[in-house]
């Protein structure tokens, strides 16, 4: 029996959406070269990030781990060595510890931000209320349970990509919960908003906690930046970056505010109107 050929598959609604427009006028094509400048020097941006990341912040904890180890060597080498050059040699080998266990966050930190920077876009609807909810529930724990939270009595309907999102929402509510521990009320307000039909959602996290130096704001967003000491607050400085990243994957971008005892407060923007796909 003849069989007729097989048809081609008609592309589906999404596939065609992914498909790039062709500029039909010069002045679409010189709107379109100025776009991909910008994200090339966008990317150049990242990458000069990377490069002192990687060369300049991880050397530290491994110079750590690589100078103390002769010193225990030197300190044990005796057959019964004295109890102070004990004494002395735990307190280094705990040092080269905490910067081993340093370093492997940094390096799990660029991990999550290479993920961030390189996965597939996913337009979707979110139910923004029940992401945020989904954070809070997950960041909770017993010495955060009197914080006062203020959350929208209503959300705007927006689109995102929903992985990327979940992670710059965990960044800044985790942030926030860190930074308001030891204020007497912590309180932490989260309001999100379109700004018109179709056009940009604005969300912003704040909170009442120890702030910072507002001079110094800019730079919290690169990697391994930090505002307080490591022993005072945990963290290796990726949470902000983080944040920031999978804005701009989204084409949008992150900006923080703060002051010096009067809190801080973190502003996440999209294009999440429904021409995203």
């Amino acid at each position: 029996m003849h069989k007729e050929p097989p048809h081609p598959e008609t592309p589906c609604r999404d596939e065609a959406a992914l498909t790039p427009s062709v500029p039909q006028t010069l002045e679409q094509a010189l709107q379109l070269l100025a776009q991909r400048e910008q994200e090339l020097a966008a990317l150049r941006a990242v990458q000069q990030e990377w490069v002192h990341a990687v060369s300049h912040d991880l050397r530290a904890p491994l110079r750590h781990v690589l100078s103390f180890g002769p010193l225990v060597t030197e300190l044990l080498q005796a057959e019964r060595p004295a109890a102070e050059d004990v004494q002395e040699a735990r307190s280094f080998l705990q040092t080269m510890d905490r910067s081993a266990r340093r370093m492997a966050a940094m390096f799990d930190g660029l991990l999550l931000l290479s993920r961030a920077a390189r996965q597939p876009l996913q337009w979707q609807p979110v139910d923004l209320g029940g992401l945020l909810q989904e954070q809070i529930a997950q960041l909770q724990q017993p010495d955060t349970d009197r914080v006062q939270w203020q959350l929208p009595p209503q959300y705007p309907a927006v689109r995102a990509d929903i992985p990327l999102l979940r992670q710059a929402l965990q960044a800044v509510l985790a942030n926030a919960l860190k930074f308001t521990r030891a204020v007497a009320q912590p309180r932490i307000e989260v309001t999100a908003e379109r700004h018109a039909e179709g056009g940009d959602i604005t969300l912003t996290v704040r909170d009442n906690g120890v702030g910072f130096d507002a001079a110094r704001a800019a730079a919290l967003f690169g990697i391994f930046q930090r505002m307080h000491r490591e022993t005072e607050y945990e963290g290796v400085g990726i949470g902000l970056a983080l944040a920031r990243t999978a804005c701009r994957r989204m084409g949008g971008d992150a900006s923080i505010a703060a002051a010096l005892g009067q809190g801080c407060s973190v502003t996440l923007h999209w294009p999440g109107g429904w021409d995203r796909r």
